[in-house]
């Protein structure tokens, strides 16, 4: 079995998968003042409450766009499953080529996010994924990320409103009954929620006039995703374990080279 971990600024997203099946899920809070005891600890919690044994646990494979946590995690992992994690950067084989400048610039949660698009899916694709920031990255046919696309989140907007202004309250995020409004948090629910939408057509229909892509697929994660298109009128699929199926992939890409670099090649 594979533990997958998913590191984002906001939540640790965890699964694990039984040859190509996911067959467990968790979430915990991203706190980077946890020690690798308490994060070892949690995670074996995780895994006991679900009646799965550490033992069972071949390989580990992280990505991560937290810093300050990950020596913690390390370190726990190590300590607790007793193996040396895979931590995705642009050294591994991916097949994505990245055309930017820095490369490391690129966060690794979306390579394993495009990765899994482009395998899954194929090229042209893009994918957008509403999490703390909300992303538009582009992989055209060769498998070439071509551009991304960053906006604030849409926690990040209401939270803004909330906090730099003296009358508005904080809200619930959902879709309002109706454009229509005539109190304050439907108003601002209207605002935030339509708002997103139109980010999104407008992203997805210049990306398509500009680069001349019209068979251009727009695969949707994260954790507001449904919420902005559940019926499908903008996104092509709704996939919320894009990221989970692309660090699966990482790791079957670069399995045979990494356990050679551990033990040997055997020759």
């Amino acid at each position: 079995m594979i533990l997958v971990i998913d590191v984002g600024n906001t939540e640790i997203l965890l699964g694990i998968y039984e040859d190509d099946f996911l067959i467990a899920s968790w979430r915990m809070t991203t706190d980077s003042m946890k020690t690798s005891d308490e994060i070892g600890t949690t995670l074996l919690r995780f895994l006991k409450f679900d009646g799965f044994e550490v033992e069972n646990i071949d390989d580990v494979i992280i990505s991560s766009v937290v810093p300050n946590i990950m020596y913690s995690l390390v370190r726990g992992v190590k300590k607790y499953f007793c193996v040396e994690p895979i931590l995705v950067t642009n050294q591994l084989k991916t097949d994505i080529e990245i055309g930017m400048q820095n490369p490391n610039e690129l966060g690794n949660d979306r390579i394993a996010k495009m990765v899994a698009a482009y395998e899954i899916y194929g090229g042209p694709v893009m994918v957008i994924d509403y999490s703390t920031a909300t992303t538009f990255d582009v992989v055209d046919e060769k498998g070439k990320f071509i551009t991304g696309i960053t906006a604030p989140g849409i926690n990040i907007c209401a939270e803004a409103l909330f906090l730099k202004t003296a009358q508005l309250p904080k809200i619930e995020i959902k879709k309002p009954e109706s454009i229509y409004c005539r109190d304050i948090i439907s108003c601002i629910q209207s605002g935030i929620y339509y708002g997103h939408i139109g980010e999104a057509k407008y992203i997805i229909d210049n990306v398509r006039k500009e680069l001349g892509y019209t068979n251009l697929k727009v695969i949707a994660t994260g954790g507001m995703a449904r919420s902005i298109d559940e019926k499908l009128e903008i996104f092509d699929v709704l996939d919320p374990f894009l990221t989970f199926k692309g660090l699966k992939i990482i790791y079957e890409k670069n399995k045979t080279s990494l356990q050679e670099a551990k033990y040997g090649s055997g020759n």
